[in-house]
This record gives structure tokens, C-alpha cells and sequence, in this order.
């Protein structure tokens, strides 16, 4: 789900507001979600990262008992940032979604729980701040392969100026999503 903030800008710059509670469950019920549901979802840490061009972080994300959604925003630069659906019960399983969010455009993608999440840095730099709905837990933790053949993910690479992405060794070396499903490594 893509969050566009209310930006006010002047000849000073611009003020918005990066996180309010009860605009967050107002965009969740709006796009779906009961609103019990909503205000069920509780930040426990904030993560930053800083990348350069051509930097693929994913795809990312942690089973049970400690697993995590996550409200995504660039602050410098522009990334391709992408979800996608790893909940074997879902309609969607396997779909995915993407943004390009940036420092000048403000928006957010929640990722939520049961779906797995990464991006592709488009700019020189970029910098990304996420919210997390669960800690960090490495026994938890799980990737898939960026370019798995099941989801083609129509990743930007040319627009970011790459031939190939610059990968961690633990992403370069993930399954792909059969492989996932078959270890049981989904939701």
C-alpha cells in the first residue's frame, strides 16, 4: 500500500508529517483492512540504510515467531522499492508490487506482514528509513533470490544505470521461491 503524505512547502523547504498513528489505520481501513486489525500494527524499532547506485537489498523478510511488516521511505535519493506477497494462502501469493520512492516525492509503501520486501537503488545514493512492526531476529530471517524466474520482477536496472545489481553475499546466494516454499520458508 502506497502512503502519500500531506507535504506543505514554502520558500523555507517543506514540513510533513513521516509517521501519525491515526492516519496510519485510517490508510490501512481505507485500503481494506478491519480496523481492529489496523490498530493492531505497533512499530517496535526504526532501521536506515544507505546505498549506492545499482545496490539491491531482498528480498527480505522474518517468519514466526518474530515476524515483521515494514512502512518504507526514502529520504535521499530514489529507489525501486517492491513487495510481494509470500502468504501461500493468498490470492496474490507470488504477486508483487512496486514503487519508485524518493526524497522529493515523500511516499511510503507498507509492506505488511507475509510479504517479502527489497529495492534497487535508482540514484548515486540513497538513503531509506524504515519502521518495523517486529525486532530484528536472525533465526527469523529469510531472502529470496531477487531475480527468481516465479515472481519476475520487473526490476529497473537499465533506468538505474547497471548491467547487474550489487548484491549481499547471503542475498546473491538465496533460493528462489519454489525453493522457499518447498523448505517451508514461507507463511
Amino acid at each position: 500500500m502506497l502512503l502519500k503524505p500531506r507535504v506543505f512547502g514554502d520558500d523555507r523547504g517543506f514540513f510533513f508529517e513521516s509517521w501519525n498513528q491515526r492516519a496510519f489505520v485510517a490508510a490501512l481501513v481505507e485500503g481494506g483492512w478491519s480496523e481492529a486489525d489496523a490498530k493492531q500494527v505497533e512499530f517496535r524499532q526504526d532501521n536506515h540504510s544507505r546505498s549506492s547506485r545499482g545496490v539491491l537489498r531482498g528480498l527480505h523478510y522474518q517468519l514466526e515467531p518474530e515476524p515483521q511488516g515494514k512502512l518504507v521511505r526514502c529520504t535521499v535519493g530514489a529507489i525501486f522499492d517492491v513487495a510481494v506477497d509470500l502468504r501461500r494462502s493468498s490470492d496474490t501469493f507470488g504477486h508483487w508490487v512496486a514503487a519508485e520512492l524518493t526524497a522529493e516525492n515523500h511516499q511510503q509503501l507498507w509492506v505488511p506482514v507475509g510479504f517479502g520486501h527489497g529495492f534497487l537503488t535508482l540514484s548515486d545514493q540513497a538513503e531509506v528509513l524504515y519502521k518495523a512492526s517486529g525486532f530484528w531476529n536472525r533465526d527469523c530471517e529469510r531472502s529470496l533470490r531477487w531475480d527468481a524466474p516465479q515472481l519476475a520482477i520487473d526490476w529497473p536496472l537499465e533506468s538505474a544505470g547497471v548491467k547487474q545489481p550489487l548484491l549481499a553475499q547471503k542475498d546473491a546466494a538465496a533460493p528462489s521461491l519454489s525453493v522457499a516454499e518447498s523448505m517451508g520458508d514461507l507463511f
